[in-house]
């Protein structure tokens, strides 16, 4: 038997951005997921981190984690499963669009074809109605260049360059 744990997924972009997967829901196994997400997005203090109420996320080790990063804790209130729809919601299409449509043989097999089912197939394939129909790795490369051409745009303006074409005019 094997537990998914704390599938971390940027809220904005829909895009999971640290998993583990391991035997037993033990404090080690979110936090490892927490250690993943960190590491890829290196979040500004302010960061807001919601779950629901399991001992694993209340613990002391995985909120001082929270804390030394400066991630601002909220928790689903107790005996309110809507406060965490967003997971719950992802967690439904990962068991029903992963997980349930295979048997694995190993807890390593297991960690592969979830992690490869995240990365590849959900990051980078799956579309979601809420990014127009785009999935999470094109919606945010589209988002970045439009945030770096808005600045480009407002740096040319305040330099007094004027954009011709594709180039900027001085």
């Amino acid at each position: 038997m094997c537990r998914l744990s704390s599938v971390s997924r940027a809220s904005f972009e829909r895009r999971a951005v640290g998993w583990a997967v391991g035997p037993t829901l033990h404090t080690e196994l979110p936090l490892a997921a927490l250690e993943q997400a960190l590491s890829q997005r290196q979040p500004e203090p302010g960061l807001a981190h919601h779950s629901d109420r399991g001992s694993q996320y209340a613990s002391q080790l995985y909120v001082q984690r929270l804390k030394d990063h400066e991630i601002v804790i909220s928790m689903s209130r107790k005996g309110n499963p809507y406060d965490n729809a967003f997971a719950e919601s992802f967690i439904k299409t990962l068991k029903v669009e992963e997980v349930y449509c295979n048997e694995y043989e190993t807890l390593q097999q297991a960690q592969a074809d979830i992690g490869h089912f995240l990365e590849f197939i959900y990051n980078g394939k799956r579309l979601h109605s809420a990014l127009g129909y785009r999935p999470p790795e094109e919606f945010e490369a589209a988002f970045a260049a439009e945030q770096a051409a808005a600045a480009s745009s407002a740096a040319a303006q305040v330099s007094g360059a004027r954009p011709v074409g594709d180039a900027l005019r001085v």
